[in-house]
């Protein structure tokens, strides 16, 4: 019987022999380079030390880099630490849709797996358009329920490591299927993990690029996974989505690339927070709002927003990331939420937490209705003047709908990137992501070394 899976490995098999079109390669670049920036700006956290901490006795074993330290370490450990030093700022890639960030699970597992094989970029490319084509597909059709209590990135993001990893190793239909089934089995990441400040979130990417990585390596050496986990009566779809759409799954496999509509993210938060965010920023320009004479806040959102960022007056940078009401007042304060928005100076500002008190918040059923294809907000301004602003933000700044441009996300690559590895490694590695084919991968990692 052909099963889900079955198609799928199908796909990788024959992608993997297959160039790249023109602007799926440039879309694949894109990623990358997002990548990039989301695991260097991680790589020296308070979290990503400790995690480093933590895996001492993995390093010096194997020919993989780790972000934020010289050392080496095996793929296996390697893929499970970028993957999650990646997530921690909170600036990787999202496919809408889905409710997803492909990146970090998928090409965390599929840099140290070209890393391994001493494969080149033009292979790793391949292979992450690969990973995002199988996984982003399979987020979609589980969407909106599985969201409700799972953490997509952790959950699906073993479909895309083991895509990726399946094609950089060469596996064929049968293998990639099991490898993807094998993956399949381990797929987790509770939601309630970040509706409290704890550290447990961003590793649900790395173990999605160590699930999917491993789930390859043991389909190349024999091992064999259940063909119709995803569809199966006590599979994947059954256990974590209500009524999976799983005939849509396939459409447009190896024709139409979700790859060239990923979303950028333009701050460094929780995308739900986004709408409301750009709709308060528009509407302080275009009035040249000034905050002080701000009597009032209203705003609408879709309920993912007002259960995942209720935070209110941070006190951790972790808490501020999910804070609607903080990351609005610090876009219409600083004009950016980037960084600077979650220093510990910004989280007892004053003028920040004074506007912050007079934001408001609510659920609009009809905004729920289009969610996750849709991310609105509607805005309302009352000043102390008793004029009124409204606005209704129909999508995010960085959505395919209104894309980051290729200038602005090399400026975010720069800005998260030069104060940690320095201008020169930053110039350097973001014009051989965006023109290099034949460069060994492995060569790439040497442009993580964090600056003295």
């Amino acid at each position: 019987m052909k099963t889900l899976l079955t198609s799928f490995g199908e796909y990788i098999e024959t992608a993997s022999s297959q160039p790249l079109a023109a602007n799926v390669l440039h879309a694949a670049r894109r990623a990358l380079l997002d990548w990039q920036g989301a695991l260097i700006a991680g790589s020296n956290s308070d979290v990503a030390q400790k995690l480093i901490a933590a895996y001492q006795p993995e390093f010096g074993f194997g020919n993989c880099a780790v972000a934020g330290t010289d050392l080496k370490t095996t793929p296996r450990a390697a893929a499970f630490l970028n993957g999650s030093i990646a997530h921690i700022a909170e600036f990787d890639d999202i496919y809408r849709n889905g409710a997803y960030h492909p990146a970090c699970p998928t090409i965390s597992a599929a840099w140290v797996c070209a890393t391994q094989q001493g494969l080149t970029l033009d292979a790793l490319l391949k292979a992450i358009v690969i990973g995002y084509e199988v996984s982003t597909r399979i987020a979609e059709v589980i969407q909106p329920s599985h969201y409700k209590y799972f953490h997509t990135t952790g959950t699906v993001g073993v479909f895309g490591a083991a895509a990726a990893c399946s094609s950089l190793l060469g596996l064929n239909a049968e293998q990639s299927m099991n490898a993807l089934a094998t993956a399949g089995t381990f797929a987790s990441g509770l939601q309630q993990a970040f509706r409290s400040d704890s550290m447990t979130k961003p590793l649900h990417a790395g173990h999605a690029a160590e699930v999917g990585l491993n789930a390859a390596y043991c389909a190349l050496a024999g091992m064999t996974g259940t063909p119709d986990i995803l569809e199966g009566d006590a599979g994947f779809g059954a256990a974590m989505s209500q009524n999976p759409r799983w005939g849509e799954v396939l459409n447009g496999l190896g024709e139409v690339f979700n790859i060239t509509q990923m979303t950028f993210k333009n701050h460094g938060c929780c995308g739900h927070t986004f709408p409301a965010i750009d709709g308060a920023q528009y509407l302080t320009r275009l009035h040249q709002i000034d905050t002080s004479a701000v009597k009032k806040i209203e705003i609408l959102v879709y309920q993912a927003s007002a259960d995942v960022c209720a935070y209110r007056h941070p006190q951790t940078p972790f808490e501020a990331k999910f804070s609607l009401t903080h990351t609005v007042a610090c876009g219409m304060i600083l004009g950016a939420v980037r960084e600077k928005a979650f220093a510990q100076e910004q989280l007892g500002n004053d003028k920040i937490q004074q506007l912050e008190d007079k934001i408001s918040y609510q659920v609009d059923p009809a905004i729920t209705s289009f969610f996750p294809k849709v991310r609105s907000a509607k805005v309302r301004i009352e000043m102390n003047s008793g004029q009124v602003f409204e606005h209704h933000q129909q999508t995010r700044h960085g959505d395919p709908d209104d894309p980051l441009t290729d200038a602005e996300l090399n400026e975010k690559f720069q800005e998260l990137s030069t104060t940690r590895v320095g201008e020169i490694a930053v110039r350097e590695l973001s014009a051989l992501i965006w023109q290099g084919e034949n460069n060994l991968v492995a060569n790439l990692s040497s442009y993580w070394r964090l600056q003295a």
